[in-house]
């Protein structure tokens, strides 16, 4: 007798989902519904737009739920009659109520981006880039009532280059989502139970959700600090900082190891290749600014507008 098909209720909202939603498909188990946030306003018009997951899944032809929350018994008598045998979230956005958890066969399962229990919560790609963090990564997690407190299935590691930012391990880490979770339903899908690592009580950091009054660069930091800030705020929110009077948006800047007895924030040398800046360790040299109402532009461009900074010591 042949078995059924293993059926996946997929949970997920940003472009980061996707991979993971396509993981599914292309799994051989049946994705009978996809839950995702609200349609929200985006843009200069404000105009209500769907989620790239709900994107996605119309284009795939995929059921969509949207409820505001899943707390509701109707919401959570609408998610048990698709009988799935195992859910999959991934940055779905929603607490999942412990009724939820215990409906799916397998119960329910998380791709989640950091080496667990470093960096639980909302936004642990950017606080490892501004931690310092040598490397970063994915784990396939069993989920529980507590915030990513879940035995962990499954993991990937990938180093945190010297220039990766926000978007770039974004990306990364989003491909090795949809690879760790492939591996995972592959397995499952063999007849396969997967081990559950206990994650160890030890190391517990928890990743806050950015807010954009931390885009504000301090000089008085060591510069080393604000090169972290700048690439993790690299698409969202963007670092910003004052070059002589003018407030700035800073997307890519570099941190050089110089002495200097120049007051932090002041300019001490400006040419093509970059604004060098004072900061309370080292410098600060700014290679690419965005200025208000503009686009962003090299340092080369933004002193073909302000001349008198050029050479400036």
């Amino acid at each position: 007798m042949s078995r059924l098909p293993l059926r996946i209720v997929f949970a997920g909202t940003p472009e980061f989902s996707v991979p993971c939603l396509e993981a599914c498909r292309a799994s051989g188990a049946e994705v009978v519904a996809v839950y995702t946030q609200p349609d929200r306003p985006a843009g200069r018009g404000r105009k209500l737009t769907p989620s790239p997951v709900k994107a996605a899944a119309a284009a795939d032809g995929l059921p969509v739920e949207q409820p505001e929350s899943l707390k509701s018994a109707e919401v959570q008598q609408t998610l048990a009659a698709y009988r799935a045998d195992l859910m999959v979230v991934v940055a779905y956005g929603l607490i999942l109520p412990r009724k939820v958890l215990a409906l799916p066969r397998l119960g329910c399962w998380n791709v989640h981006a950091s080496l667990l229990p470093r960096w639980r919560g909302a936004a642990p790609i950017q606080r490892a880039i501004l931690a310092g963090d040598a490397e970063s990564g994915v784990d396939l997690m069993q989920m529980e009532a507590g915030l990513d407190t879940g035995p962990v299935l499954l993991e990937r590691r990938t180093p945190i280059a010297p220039h990766d930012t926000g978007g770039s391990l974004h990306d990364r880490l989003s491909q090795l989502g949809a690879d760790v979770l492939a591996e995972g339903l592959q397995r499952v899908l063999a007849g396969e139970t997967l081990a559950a690592r206990t994650q160890s009580e030890e190391g517990v950091t928890y990743a806050h959700k950015l807010d954009k009054s931390e885009a504000q660069l301090d000089f008085a930091r060591p510069a080393t600090a604000l090169e972290r800030q700048v690439r993790a705020f690299d698409p969202w929110p963007v670092a910003e900082g004052s070059i002589a009077g003018e407030a700035l948006r800073i997307w890519a800047a570099e941190a050089i190891d110089m002495p200097h007895t120049g007051t932090p924030g002041s300019v001490l040398a400006a040419s093509r290749e970059g604004i060098d800046l004072a900061c309370g360790q080292g410098v600060l040299r700014v290679t690419a600014v965005q200025r208000a109402g503009g686009k962003r532009i090299t340092a080369a461009d933004y002193l073909n507008a302000r001349p008198e900074l050029r050479g400036s010591r």
